[in-house]
């Protein structure tokens, strides 16, 4: 064993990097962890897996693509009901009439 080390070109972290995950630290409520901690024992499996999965499962239920109806329904409930423009058959804003 040396007297002594030199660390000038070490490196902070693990030595082999896991691929695909990234560690954090988050604070949760208490009984959102205990919650999930008793569900994961229930079903067999870790609890940080669990709410991996409740995460990914929310952010795929949430993933609506912009379609036209989707459009439509966020200008109507955007736009106050004075300010929208009248319906034409030909598709064209009415102009205004002083």
């Amino acid at each position: 064993m040396r007297t002594e080390y030199d660390f000038s070109k070490g490196k902070r972290g693990a030595l082999i990097p896991a691929k695909g995950k990234t560690r954090i630290t988050i604070y949760i409520n208490d009984s959102i962890l205990d919650e999930f901690r008793s569900r994961a024992e229930r079903a067999g499996i870790g609890y940080q897996t669990m709410m991996n999965e409740a995460l990914k499962a929310f952010l795929e239920k949430n993933e609506q693509p912009v379609t036209a109806a989707l459009l439509r329904q966020i200008i109507r409930e955007e736009l106050p009901e004075k300010s929208r423009l009248t319906r034409r058959s030909t598709g064209r804003a009415k102009t205004a009439r002083r």
